[in-house]
């Protein structure tokens, strides 16, 4: 009899493998901001899939874990990579720096799919992340578009887009551990109120708003919040991993 739990951890899979195409499709078509809004959602649909995996009563599979990855790769990877090197609108500003876009683009994807294969191979078995996990830095690449790119929040800033891009491919592969949020998490209610955040921004934006509309507003003030809660996992995060005790022997003789 087929698992109900595991069943449903795979259909959540797949509901996050297809968002992830829907980004894609809706970047190469010139709408972000619904690309954005999927690649959220995505997000929601991992972490659903690692819950109902959990209460699954069989043992974990690796398919279940590869396929896992490849979706991942997809959404968090070659979405935002797309979401990095694809520039429809503000065309005039994005022209002078279209080949470096790519060659990010291609670094923060190469870096994405190093860090998956690397948990598919080996560091699933770890309790915390080994690297910042690629939804984590998908959230990021959102924070970056919304406040330089679309809507813009700020101002269109190819530079900061970039830069950013480059230390999110970097902190993906760097050996610093991150923290799972799971139940008893210090960071889990701080991510909560991210992910509510990041549904006032992301919702309102896809309407357009006006500058200072009230719309506008509250995704303006709802982005700020975003921004510090994705500030707060990647600057506090480390800092909540349990150390492993030593096991040195004792300086000193008798």
């Amino acid at each position: 009899m087929t698992d109900r739990w595991r069943l449903a951890a795979n259909l959540s899979t797949l509901a996050n493998a297809l968002l992830g195409v829907g980004a894609i499709l809706y970047t190469l078509a010139g709408n972000k901001e619904w690309a954005l809004l999927l690649i959220a959602c995505a997000v929601g649909f991992d972490g659903l899939d690692g819950m109902l995996s959990r209460r699954s009563r069989a043992p974990p599979s690796p398919f279940g874990r590869v396929a896992d990855s490849l979706a991942d790769g997809v959404t968090f990877g070659l979405a935002p990579a797309f979401l990095i090197a694809v520039h429809t609108a503000n065309t005039a500003t994005w022209a002078p720096y279209a080949t470096v876009a790519l060659v990010v683009a291609g670094l923060y994807l190469a870096a994405a799919w190093a860090r998956l294969t690397y948990f598919t191979l080996r560091a699933y078995a770890r309790p915390d992340f080994l690297g910042v996990p690629s939804p984590e830095s998908a959230f990021a690449v959102i924070v970056a578009i919304l406040f330089h790119d679309t809507p813009a929040f700020q101002s269109v800033q190819p530079v900061g887009v970039l830069i950013g891009a480059i230390a999110l491919a970097i902190l993906m592969v760097a050996p610093i551990p991150y923290p799972k949020i799971r139940r008893g998490s210090v960071l889990r209610w701080p991510m909560a109120a991210t992910a509510v955040a990041a549904a006032l921004v992301l919702v309102p934006i896809q309407f357009r708003p006006a500058p200072g509309s009230p719309l506008y507003d509250l995704a303006y003030v709802a982005a700020f919040v975003m921004l510090v809660g994705v500030a707060i996992y990647y600057v506090v995060g480390p800092f909540t991993v349990p150390r492993a005790p030593s096991t040195a022997p004792a300086s000193g003789g008798p």
